[in-house]
C-alpha cells in the first residue's frame, strides 16, 4: 500500500532513547458523488472518516469493516480497495511508553446509503459524535476554519484534512 504522509508532533525532537508504543488503525474513506461519509463530533466541531485501533491481532479490513459498522451503522459494506498509509508519532499519555506511532491504513469502500444503527462508545457518545453524508468540498472547509480558530485542534483533524484533500483530489 501506497505511503500518503508521516507527520510527527512539534513537541517530539528525536525518538533516540524513546519508548515507542506502535498503534495500528484502519480508516473506512465511503465516497457517493460528492458526498463522504463522515463522523462529524460536537465536541470538537470537526468531520473524521470512520476508522480506529485494531484490537490484537485483528486483520486490518476486518477492523475497518467493524470500526464502519459500529461507528456510522453501514451496510452492505463492498468494493473494498487500498488507498493508503497515514503515519503519526505523537507524545504518548499513559505510562507504558513515550510516544505512540500510529499507522493508519486507508480503505475506500462503497456501502449503502442508508445507515442503520450505531455502536458507539460511551465516549463517542459524550462527546456528540454522529455520522452524516456531507459535501466533501464543505467538509474540508469546515475542518479548516475549526482548525483556524479553534485551540481544541490536534494533530486528527489535520490528518483528516490532509486526508479529505487527497480523496477530493483523486476520488471527487
Amino acid at each position: 500500500m501506497r505511503h500518503l504522509a508521516t507527520t510527527v508532533h512539534p513537541d517530539i525532537e528525536h525518538l533516540d532513547g524513546k519508548s515507542v508504543f506502535k498503534r495500528n488503525a484502519a480508516r473506512a474513506i465511503v465516497v457517493s458523488g460528492e458526498d463522504i461519509l463522515m463522523l462529524y463530533t460536537e465536541r470538537y466541531q470537526d468531520y473524521t472518516i470512520p476508522g480506529g485501533g485494531l484490537d490484537e491481532g485483528e486483520d486490518i479490513i476486518a477492523g475497518m469493516v467493524r470500526e464502519l459498522e459500529e461507528e456510522t451503522g453501514a451496510k452492505n459494506i463492498h468494493g473494498i480497495k487500498p488507498f493508503g498509509i497515514f503515519e503519526e508519532f505523537r507524545p504518548w499519555y499513559k505510562d507504558d511508553a513515550d510516544i505512540m506511532h500510529m499507522i493508519s491504513y486507508c480503505y475506500t469502500c462503497k456501502v449503502d446509503r442508508e445507515l442503520g444503527q450505531t455502536a458507539f462508545e460511551d465516549y463517542e457518545i459524550k462527546n456528540g459524535m454522529k455520522p452524516v453524508w456531507v459535501n466533501i468540498h464543505q467538509a474540508i472547509a469546515h475542518n479548516e476554519k475549526t482548525m483556524a480558530e479553534s485551540d481544541k485542534k490536534g494533530m486528527s483533524i489535520e490528518r483528516e484534512t490532509f486526508l479529505l484533500h487527497l480523496i477530493a483530489k483523486e476520488m471527487i
